[in-house]
């Protein structure tokens, strides 16, 4: 545990309906809330939200001054893990920016550290449920949904390169 406790939570939590992911990081710090960041992305999986929300949560407590503890909460602890798996993975380009984040914050304070705890949602441990729950209530409808499909942004992958 660290010697000094100027801590950071973050919660972060990513739900997916319509093809839409929403993924939401709250960042708390010295018992009060800090920031929210809602993201919002088409064609993505719930761990690739995750991982992206963790991420954002991440960046945002290591940009709070003095913060030398932080607890990243989520209720997909396996997903946070995928941070320090440097084998080669779907997911590797966040794994290496929180990689990169983390080593500066590590060089800042040899006493700096990080936790991730597990909060199952079942659970409705208050502050992992209202972010939750703000996930969840986001219903986005996409405006051109035949347009969503990995195989459309191929093709307008591939128009737009034979155009060039």
């Amino acid at each position: 545990m660290c010697n000094d406790l100027h801590f950071s939570v973050v919660i972060v939590d990513a739900s997916i309906r319509n093809n839409i992911a929403t993924f939401i990081a709250h960042t708390h710090s010295h018992n009060r809330p800090v920031t929210k960041i809602v993201h919002h992305m088409v064609n993505v999986t719930t761990t690739e939200a995750e991982l992206f929300a963790i991420r954002c949560g991440i960046n945002q407590a290591i940009s709070i001054s003095n913060t030398n503890y932080i607890v990243v909460i989520t209720d997909s602890l396996h997903t946070a893990m995928k941070i320090f798996d440097f084998s080669l993975h779907l997911f590797q380009i966040h794994s290496t920016a929180v990689s990169c984040e983390l080593r500066d914050f590590f060089k800042r304070d040899s006493n700096n550290c990080i936790d991730f705890w597990d909060c199952p949602s079942k659970e409705k441990w208050l502050l992992h449920f209202l972010v939750d729950k703000d996930t969840r209530s986001f219903n986005i409808s996409p405006i051109l949904s035949c347009k969503l499909s990995w195989d459309f942004c191929n093709k307008q992958n591939c128009n737009s390169t034979i155009a060039q």
